[in-house]
């Protein structure tokens, strides 16, 4: 008897900023995965909030104009979950339902930051992945740093400010910058990825329009200390006993490996491995699987560290629980690296995924209180 195919519900698009990254890697993840033993059932989200199925559905989100007119008007609504059952409208499956697993390519917050964990929990579905826990606290900057700094992994000195508290009293704010840090520093908003929102601040003149560009994107912003520093990443791989992949070093086509350094420019180069020492090579390593295991992340993350070209010192930057996944990212090129090409990893990360969910069902999730002492 043919063995049954696994459905793999592939999850992409979404409200963040980095809407467009996770069409491209997810058409990447589609592409690469093994037709013989998986069902792909694509499921697209769009910048509104809409979820879509259909073989159309990476079409409808890369070209707006293809959305049919119901879907047009519905963009407008302040609705987040929207259920479309007209065929005329969606292309459906009949048994959508029944999926085995997610693979979620979600970039970015409402996304790659716990909420469609938690949505997924709910609804009992395996998915790879991070959990709710390690989403949200890898996508959090300001959460994760202070949980490495707890487990004694070596973070830049920081501040943390309240978009509010910048946009009622910056004097207050460039005081306290440029009492605990000299420029150059860094302005990001705590909850964001692909560089979206980062700014390189040289001198204080810079430092309001940084702080303005950032607080577009999240209620809390964080301010590093500049580093003259290396860029070193490292894969991780598994769940409760993870591996490490050997280093990789990011050759920035600008000042800093911004959005367009990453996406735009295409003049970027990675060096694989990285020409690290032995003594560097390992502690980048240790580190990762520290912070992975520090934050509860299974399945995957990307850990991005800076190495500091004047004193040696490494510093963990931070960890990414669903970086870019394309055939060319640097999370996948790390591992083939290693001799896992990208099929093959997909194939493990979708039986981690089916793993971490078969040890979730594993708790109690009763109790009877007639037999508590």
């Amino acid at each position: 008897m043919k063995k049954q195919k696994l459905r793999v519900g592939v999850l992409f698009g979404g409200k963040s900023g980095e809407h467009e990254v996770s069409l491209t890697s997810a058409q990447n993840v589609m592409a690469a995965m093994d037709k013989e033993k998986y069902r792909i059932i694509p499921i697209g989200i769009t910048k509104q909030g809409m979820w879509l199925a259909g073989e159309n559905v990476m079409q409808r989100l890369t070209d707006a104009a293809n959305l049919p007119p119901q879907l047009a008007a519905e963009a407008s609504s302040p609705r987040s979950l929207v259920p479309f059952l007209d065929d005329s409208v969606v292309a459906r499956d009949a048994d959508l339902g029944a999926l085995d697993v997610i693979f979620p390519v979600l970039h970015g917050p409402m996304g790659e930051d716990g909420t469609v964990q938690g949505l997924l929990e709910l609804a009992g579905l395996p998915y790879v992945g991070c959990g709710v826990l390690g989403s949200a606290a890898s996508m959090d900057k300001v959460v994760a740093k202070d949980i490495f700094a707890a487990h004694g992994i070596p973070i830049v000195p920081h501040v943390t400010v309240l978009r509010k508290t910048w946009q009622t009293d910056p004097d207050t704010v460039r005081a306290r910058i440029q009492s605990t840090l000299t420029y150059p520093v860094f302005v990001k908003p705590a909850n964001m990825g692909s560089s979206v929102g980062v700014s390189k601040v040289h001198h204080a003149d810079e430092l309001s329009a940084a702080m303005d560009e950032a607080a577009q994107y999240d209620r809390r912003l964080l301010v590093e200390q500049g580093v003259d520093a290396r860029e070193i990443e490292v894969s991780v791989l598994g769940n409760d006993d993870p591996q490490a992949s050997v280093p990789g070093e990011i050759l920035p086509s600008r000042e800093f490996y911004s959005y367009a350094a990453k996406y735009i420019d295409g003049d970027s180069g990675l060096l694989i491995p990285a020409p690290l020492t032995a003594e560097q090579t390992a502690a980048v390593r240790q580190y990762a699987i520290e912070a992975f295991l520090a934050l509860d992340c299974a399945g995957l993350a990307r850990v991005d560290f800076l190495l500091d070209r004047q004193s040696g010192e490494i510093y963990l930057n931070e960890v990414n629980a669903m970086p870019g996944f394309t055939e060319i990212s640097m999370y996948p090129k790390l591992w083939a690296a290693g001799g896992i090409d990208y099929s093959e990893l997909i194939d493990r990360l979708i039986a981690l995924a089916l793993e971490r969910h078969a040890e979730r069902m594993a708790n109690q999730s009763t109790f009877n209180v007639s037999e508590a002492s």
